[in-house]
């Protein structure tokens, strides 16, 4: 029995939770990392919101902006920090390394878009009494997931001079919330015959608004006159200024810990702003390392890395080619180099086996919620379709790193092979030549309104990432 155990320590993989392998000092070391990640998602609940919370910390920990360097003819050194903001939806943070950069970087990307409902380009009607916003929900949703809650609008209006407006209503608990009704169940026989799917259309998706009438009785669509009338009394804007707005709609839900344990995190934008989190404090840590460090921070993951702020643009080949040039290192042969010759983990979340829905599972190649970050070798959909498929070479790389560095991991598919799947940024960075892995933490009811993490696995993203930097 003895030989038994010892040889099963020695060759099967261990299952046990982080909780079972940390002390009660660790033990308080997540819980209080914890507590930065869930002000980051209650603060960030958009793309722009999270790119001004990354560039403020990353400014009060000495990154200096790259527009200022190139201007400014400053040469980068080892231990220089500098980021790259674009276009205030996506954002790049490096420390240069002992190391040129043509010999290869050590990349870990994450998105910060999430799920959500966006609003047409002319949004406002009236209908029955009532003012409604369009919408066109933007990513995978579950439609019938996003009505009868309480819902926020946030984003930005840009008025035909340039001049910027913010917008965030229904977040603080004096504020109004917005709301996408459903049909009750005394008259939903038909409706609830429908498909899932079917149940709310995306035409279905509209937003409660307003149902006071302007007091003038001579006018037509009263109610959306009221509501445009408070807009202008507010904003200072048109209906034509709404054109050149992006305004989203989020759930106005707070977060919040989950179970009576207070073990896991419940929360909106998840996927993937945990990988976002974790990897601006890995990287916020990171101090001479011998190869440049980045920390990509990307938009339009959900709709697949399209537009110039995503990765299939090339803002992250523009802010390589520009480190070059202020290391001395100039040209396009060297951004080539510099990027094939780069490590990169595609920091992106998994989805955890749930014991509600184990048919939609392969229980033996699952990441579980408390096990540790996933290192995920391939996405896609069904056969693979969509994904990067990593070296055996380079996982065995980054299996070794976390091992060494007392990381504690898992590894996981995306639910069962013909069941449905997901892809990343993997296959759009791998296209340089670099080695990519797919490797974020697992969460539950991923996309939904309210996502629920393991703040073990949150911690141990965090202690991933920092190891990656210095080791890979």
């Amino acid at each position: 029995m003895e030989d038994a155990k010892k040889l099963r320590e020695e060759l099967m993989i261990k299952n046990e939770t982080i909780w079972e392998r940390v002390n009660e000092r660790e033990k308080e070391e997540i819980f209080n990392y914890c507590e930065g990640y869930k002000f980051f998602l209650n603060s960030c609940k958009t793309e722009r919101e999270s790119t001004q919370y990354i560039l403020s910390r990353a400014i009060r920990n000495g990154f200096v902006s790259l527009d200022e360097a190139i201007e400014r003819d400053i040469k980068l050194m080892p231990g220089s920090k500098v980021y790259f903001n674009n276009k205030d939806k996506s954002v790049i943070l490096a420390v240069i390394g002992s190391t040129p950069i043509e010999k290869g970087m050590n990349i870990v990307a994450a998105h910060i878009d999430a799920p959500r409902i966006d609003l047409k380009p002319t949004p406002v009607y009236e209908e029955a009494g009532l003012a409604l916003f369009n919408t066109h929900y933007y990513g995978g949703i579950k439609k019938y997931q996003w009505v009868a809650i309480p819902l926020a609008i946030h984003g930005v209006i840009i008025k035909s001079d340039g001049h910027k407006i913010n917008v965030s209503i229904g977040e603080n608990e004096n504020d109004p919330a917005l709301y996408i009704s459903d049909l009750l169940p005394h008259l939903g026989k038909d409706q609830m015959e429908k498909k899932a799917g079917e149940v709310i259309t995306g035409e279905g998706l509209d937003v409660l608004t307003g149902s006071i009438p302007y007091p003038d009785k001579e006018a037509e669509q009263r109610v959306k006159l009221n509501i445009m009338n408070m807009l202008k009394e507010r904003y200072d804007i048109t209906e034509e200024d709404l054109i050149s707005s992006e305004l989203e709609i989020v759930p106005a839900l707070k977060v919040r810990d989950i179970g009576l344990d207070r073990s896991m995190i419940g929360g909106y934008g998840q996927d993937d702003r945990v990988s976002a989190y974790t990897a601006l404090t890995a990287i916020l840590s990171v101090e001479s390392p011998k190869y440049t460090c980045l920390a990509v921070f990307a938009d339009k993951e959900e709709v697949g890395s399209m537009g110039n702020t995503g990765l299939q643009s090339r803002f992250m080949e523009n802010a390589v080619a520009e480190l070059l040039a202020l290391t001395g290192n100039d040209g396009d042969i060297y951004v080539r180099r510099a990027l094939a010759n780069s490590r990169l983990l595609s920091a992106d979340v998994n989805g955890a086996y749930d014991p509600l829905y184990a048919d939609a599972y392969d229980k033996t190649n699952t990441p579980f919620l408390g096990r540790g970050i996933v290192l995920t070798k391939y996405t896609g959909a069904r056969g693979k379709s969509g994904s990067n498929d990593a070296n055996a070479e380079f996982v065995s790389k980054v299996r070794a790193i976390f091992n060494a560095s007392g990381v504690i991991w898992q590894t996981g598919e995306l639910g069962k092979v013909d069941v449905g799947g997901g892809g990343t940024i993997a296959q759009f960075v791998a296209s340089y030549g670099m080695e990519v892995v797919d490797c974020g933490v697992a969460l539950l009811s991923m996309h939904s309104p309210y996502e629920v993490s393991s703040k073990a696995d949150v911690y141990m993203a965090h202690r991933a990432y920092n190891a990656f930097y210095y080791n890979a």
